[in-house]
């Protein structure tokens, strides 16, 4: 028995914003603050992100969701976002990309499991790219 009337015909967190619109607005604001925002990550890798955590959290409308935006964000390319969610060790992304994955894949079930090495070789990887960036 829920304790939220939802709307029937609306799936997913959308079914909880529609049934409380205040929060949803809040909700909704915060994600595209988090997403769409200014940020030293792209909206592609952004979404990547949140396609592989939901993929891990098992919700379908989100993981479905974000699925979509990440592969059209990064030109139709499904594959790629298949691949970060059966294996992020393997997909094909940079290293910034990967230690960000395992620092959400970890923040997402525990984020006291996050490893101040973790954390140096998201750093690490970070720098590279940005040197990469402006000078190659």
């Amino acid at each position: 028995m829920p304790h939220i009337a939802v709307p029937v015909a609306v799936p997913g967190i959308r079914g909880l914003m529609a049934a409380r619109p205040a929060s949803g607005r809040r909700l909704s604001e915060l994600a595209e603050q988090l997403l769409r925002a200014p940020s030293s990550l792209s909206v592609a890798e952004r979404e990547l992100i949140a396609a592989y955590v939901s993929y891990l959290n098992g919700t379908p409308y989100c993981t479905g969701s974000h699925t979509a935006a990440a592969a059209h964000a990064f030109g139709g390319d499904y594959a790629l976002v298949r691949a970060v969610q059966r294996d992020p060790a393997t997909a094909p992304v940079g290293e910034r990309l990967r230690a960000l994955l395992v620092i959400a894949g970890k923040v997402r079930g525990n984020a006291r499991e996050v490893t101040e090495q973790d954390v140096a070789v998201a750093r690490a990887a970070g720098r590279t790219t940005r040197r990469c960036m402006t000078r190659c």
